[in-house]
């Protein structure tokens, strides 16, 4: 949520961001416009308010004056009174009127405030979407280099993750869509083993290796979690919500039709939502507190399964496990003081606890700096980072993908944006005044999809798969799959 206060001050400046985040710009001059005929209404509130604290002081002193008063004087005194006696259910009708204005303007203010995108910082490039963002910095380890082929690098033609993964029984993809629909998966065996390698390795490189506190959050939430986090309302069609169960019950048993089934249940009430990252349990943990200053800055860090329903996403995507509604995720998150330069510092560090957590697994990868249009409505600037994997990319002569980096992590600067919708604050220790906190996150690693360039670049000419070094002690000291 943006300051208001500074809304109505720069409109300009939130006015260019809606149109660099290819939102309308005209949503500002309607939320201003809303905005004003409520402050309106609120003062005009507040005056009566004061009024009617002094009808009694006035009336008291009326009465003494009338008890004094000449019979010359009377007369007008007590059309005084009169009047001053018929005021307060003149003020209470009126403010009757004004709480009824005011109780349905201001929800309609704060639906178009909360939907009013954090302006991009000036460095962010302009451009429309994905295909608008700029490499800012590559790297990968002697022994595999994506400038060459993989044939080059290795030595022999690649398998993918799903042929290498089926060959050795580490995954079921026919068994997973049976029982779950497209998108689904059932890791077993060594496909297990490996993926829950992968979390305890970056769950305690983050623990042990930074500092940061580990945390266990929910994953089912109160939609005030996402509307606080900034999911909400823009990617309410990205999360799955968790109906009343018993209203879902007793709609199938009154109806035989399903098109009315679902029609009902959609508008039945919503008990929660399934989070798509572990970073809305960890910022809603301190929704409405006011943090000690000299606990500042906050690092959390979780693993948890996320959902996402991928609505609009299709195409090759749909094949192997790039891109599925459930993986499991090792969440970052920072809490910290309402410092720009502090919330710089900490967007860098982060990003480099994940560039030293894929250079020890010898990972190839690159950075990414998102353009405005790829930056979503909360943040200010945002750093995707891409591994390579072989089976991903153009399709070459032989009719095999010729590999490309796919995003593997995304780091984000809200600065006050979450905390302001979250109401977390900290005091001024010199003034004494709350300040709304600034935050920040960024994926630590998300299984499964990091298993495929795992998988695809540690594969081996027989068909099996060596087992990163850093991995092989949450893999019982074993060197190899297969």
């Amino acid at each position: 949520m943006i300051d208001l206060r500074d809304l109505r001050e720069n409109p300009d400046r939130y006015r260019a961001g809606c149109a660099a985040k290819n939102d309308d710009p005209a949503i500002v001059d309607r939320l201003l416009e809303l905005d004003a005929r409520l402050r309106q209404l609120i003062a005009r509130r507040e005056t009566l308010a004061a009024e009617k604290n002094r009808l009694g002081k006035d009336i008291g002193e009326l009465a003494g004056r009338l008890k004094k008063a000449a019979d010359a004087e009377k007369e007008r005194l007590q059309k005084q009174m009169a009047a001053l006696q018929k005021r307060p259910a003149e003020i209470k009708a009126e403010e009757g009127l004004l709480d009824h204005q005011i109780a349905k303007l201001e929800p309609q203010r704060d639906k178009l405030w909360l939907c009013i995108p954090q302006p991009p910082d000036p460095e962010v490039p302009v451009g429309p979407d994905a295909t608008a963002n700029a490499e800012i910095a590559r790297w990968n380890p002697p022994r595999f280099d994506p400038a060459r082929t993989f044939a080059e690098n290795r030595g022999f033609e690649p398998r993918s993750h799903i042929e290498l993964m089926t060959a050795l029984e580490m995954v079921d993809f026919e068994r997973a869509v049976k029982l779950s629909g497209s998108r689904s998966y059932v890791l077993k065996g060594d496909g297990m083993r490996l993926h829950n390698a992968l979390l305890q390795f970056a769950f305690s490189f983050m623990h042990h290796e930074n500092g940061f506190t580990p945390m266990s959050v929910p994953v089912l939430v109160r939609e005030s979690a996402m509307l606080g986090t900034g999911f909400f309302p823009q990617g309410r069609d990205q999360a799955y919500a968790v109906g009343d169960i018993e209203k879902l019950m007793e709609l199938l048993r009154d109806h035989s039709n399903d098109k009315m089934v679902d029609d009902e249940f959609a508008a039945s009430k919503n008990e929660g939502y399934l989070t798509g990252t572990g970073e809305v349990g960890l910022m809603g943990f301190h929704q409405d507190e006011i943090l000690d200053f000299d606990a500042l800055p906050l690092k959390y860090t979780t693993v948890s399964t996320c959902f996402r329903r991928e609505a609009g996403a299709a195409g090759k995507d749909t094949a192997g496990l790039y891109r599925i509604h459930q993986f499991d995720k090792v969440e970052q998150v920072v809490i910290c003081r309402a410092d720009e330069r502090e919330s710089r510092q900490w967007h860098q560090t982060m990003i480099g606890f994940v560039r030293k957590l894929l250079e020890t697994l010898e990972l190839p990868y690159r950075l990414l700096q998102c353009c405005t249009g790829d930056l979503g409505p909360k943040n200010a600037d945002m750093i995707d980072i891409e591994c390579w994997m072989p089976s991903r990319g153009e399709v070459g002569p032989d009719g095999k993908p010729t590999g490309a980096y796919s995003e593997t992590h995304s780091a984000s600067r809200l600065y006050d944006y979450q905390c302001r919708r979250l109401n977390i604050r900290y005091r001024d220790p010199e003034t004494g005044k709350t300040t709304v906190c600034h935050s920040l996150n960024n994926t630590v690693l998300a299984s499964p999809r990091i298993l495929i360039p795992i998988v695809e670049i540690y594969q081996d000419e027989d068909g099996s798969i060596t087992i990163p070094e850093p991995l092989r002690p949450w893999m019982g000291g074993r060197d190899r799959i297969g």
